[in-house]
């Protein structure tokens, strides 16, 4: 599944409630759990793919994140 139309700070949300929490601001958005740090574009919409790279490697299916929307 492809989420389109996401912006940077809905995926920072969306992944905040899964366990991660924002280490740096910028141009990009940096986040970690302890375990695992992502890498988010800060834009006003992220490109599909790139947000499909990021939930895998928050390790987290598609199914995971649409509830965490």
């Amino acid at each position: 599944m492809l989420f389109t139309d996401l912006s940077s700070e809905r995926v920072v949300k969306a992944l905040s409630k899964a366990g991660f929490r924002v280490i740096r601001r910028g141009k990009h958005i940096g986040m970690s759990n302890g375990k695992c740090h992502l890498t988010i574009p800060h834009h006003k919409r992220v490109n599909p793919y790139t947000l499909r790279s990021i939930i895998r490697d928050a390790d987290l299916t598609d199914e995971e994140f649409k509830e965490l929307l």
